[in-house]
């Protein structure tokens, strides 16, 4: 088995999937991708065992229901830590965040813990997306930092490279968030236990096909989720250690 494994969620993605899986490899065949389709009606999960079976990296967690991104992502995580992947990625299915700069990441988290891929190092890296979903965007960013204190550029991103190490350390059954605010509450836990991480510039461009899940419910669980990470570090807005890569077994 290889090492590195690509979660994938799934809801109504008939279009994107086998088209993302060929990208995928195609760039890097020697990883491994979990795709987590909860129940999808247009068909997603028929056409992902269909996947499966042609090829032997590519495995599907089918859900009985819709339960949101948090918790499709805690389902990937758990099934990967069961096997002996070490390094972790979260990823849209959706071609928002292109299959070639899975190599920049990889490179990165071999001198990190968790890589954040950004849209915002340096200047705005976002293609087709509407000025208010930017302004949306940029200032959530802005937001989660002045509140938590974390000093990223782009909490709320959902393209990201964990250690295994950084997943075992989190209790995942006690992580509730699900959209936006559940990538924050993830990267919080990291920071605030002393894990390396660090910034990657990428190209975020708006979905080529399907629909946005984007919805106001999503908005008003990020706004509260970072006072509730605030109250739950005690109102600290740094870590109390450090840990290094260089340490950690993995």
């Amino acid at each position: 088995m290889n090492n590195i494994l690509i979660i994938i969620p799934t809801y109504n993605e008939k279009e994107n999937v086998q088209r993302l899986a060929k990208s995928i490899f195609d760039i890097c065949p020697q990883v491994s991708i979990l795709f987590v389709d909860d129940n999808s009606p247009d068909g997603t999960g028929k056409i992902l065992d269909t996947l499966c079976s042609e090829h032997p990296n590519v495995h599907t967690l089918h859900r009985i229901e819709k339960q949101g991104l948090g918790r499709a992502y805690i389902a990937g995580f758990k099934w990967a830590l069961e096997r002996d992947f070490r390094f972790i990625f979260e990823m849209d299915a959706d071609f928002s965040h292109p299959p070639r700069m899975i190599p920049d990441l990889l490179a990165a988290v071999q001198e990190a813990d968790l890589v954040l891929g950004s849209r915002y190092i340096n200047g705005i890296r976002v293609v087709n997306w509407p000025l208010m979903r930017l302004i949306l965007s940029t200032g959530a960013a802005a937001y989660v930092r002045i509140i938590t204190g974390m000093p990223y550029t782009d909490p709320t991103g959902g393209f990201k490279c964990y250690r295994r190490t950084v997943l075992e350390s989190i209790d995942l059954d006690q992580t509730k968030s699900n959209g936006y605010s559940f990538q924050i509450e993830m990267t919080h836990h990291a920071w605030m236990s002393g894990f390396h991480i660090v910034d990657v510039p990428i190209i975020f461009e708006e979905r080529r096909s399907g629909t946005s899940k984007m919805n106001s419910a999503i908005v008003r669980e990020a706004f509260w989720m970072v006072w509730k990470l605030l109250f739950r570090s005690k109102f600290r807005r740094r870590p109390q250690q450090h840990l290094s890569t260089t340490t950690v077994n993995d």
